[in-house]
């Protein structure tokens, strides 16, 4: 991987940002996938720090928040008492900033309460003010926003009664009803504004990480099957989200918006800081 220049390194990237899959990228690129896979887990890693490094000391106003379903080795239906503690569901938990289109925070994780807390903690580590949240009626965000925030905060729920009330809600055999009976919202915390309640847009998001990873794609062969692969291209996937690909309806990057980068990076600016990150902040 040493040998491979720079140029090619970009090349791949550009692929894998791309949805394309690891042995089509090979293809693609005349790569090895080894290599491919190699320079992934850099890159990814780099991405990780990326993002805790620029995202800090933050003023947002309004954040939707969401889960997305994924999963790593197999389904969660199949697993086996001798599987790997990591192997089925990891959900990837999202703040979104509804001004900016920002992705503030995300956690990739099993769907349970400690894992919500990780992240909201997390949130909250990254804002220097107090905003308006939303998100669905999953039950363990309530006692993670109370904790994290306090009662200053003002915190409503999108509430979905669905037509199918016994249908699969992990989304590995079937998808999620869409015919929802009854759609109401509830202030939770405080006196969040009930008209602003929303999680159409992280929802929103949540299609664009199915449409730009392959690794999120449902019913493909190119699922995760390590959890540190699968880490590595979520942190690729929103660093370039955040920093480089330029969003329809702010007509900028999400970061750029956000006041967090002078102007939106080009992907070879992306992958040369997270290949080199480690040595510019010894060098500050």
């Amino acid at each position: 991987m040493a040998q491979l220049l720079f140029e090619r390194q970009v090349e791949v990237i550009a692929q894998l940002i791309s949805g394309t899959s690891i042995r089509k990228t090979e293809e693609l690129t005349g790569v090895h996938r080894d290599t491919i896979m190699r320079l992934s887990l850099r890159v990814g890693a780099g991405c990780a720090l990326i993002h805790d490094a620029f995202f800090q000391k933050l003023i947002v106003l309004r954040l939707e928040l969401d889960e997305t379903w994924s999963f790593v080795g197999k389904k969660q239906r199949k697993l086996k008492p001798s599987d790997p503690e990591f192997f089925g569901d990891q959900y990837i938990f999202v703040a979104l900033d509804a001004t900016t289109r920002a992705v503030v925070s995300y956690w990739i994780g099993k769907r349970n309460s400690a894992n919500t807390m990780n992240f909201i903690q997390d949130l909250k580590s990254r804002l220097v003010n107090v905003p308006m949240i939303s998100s669905d009626s999953f039950q363990s965000y309530e006692e993670a926003v109370r904790q994290s925030f306090g009662e200053a905060v003002h915190y409503g729920q999108l509430i979905k009664m669905f037509k199918s009330p016994g249908t699969p809600s992990h989304g590995e055999d079937v998808p999620p009803p869409h015919d929802v009976a009854v759609l109401r919202k509830a202030a939770v915390i405080g006196n969040p504004d009930l008209q602003r309640v929303s999680t159409s847009l992280v929802e929103r998001q949540n299609l664009t990480i199915r449409m730009n990873s392959r690794r999120m794609t449902r019913r493909t062969s190119g699922y995760s099957k390590k959890l540190e692969n699968h880490l590595a291209a979520i942190h690729l996937h929103f660093a370039y989200y955040n920093f480089c690909r330029i969003h329809e309806t702010i007509r900028t990057a999400p970061a750029h918006r956000l006041g967090v980068i002078e102007r939106p990076w080009p992907l070879h600016q992306l992958i040369y800081v997270a290949l080199n990150i480690n040595l510019m902040q010894q060098a500050a």
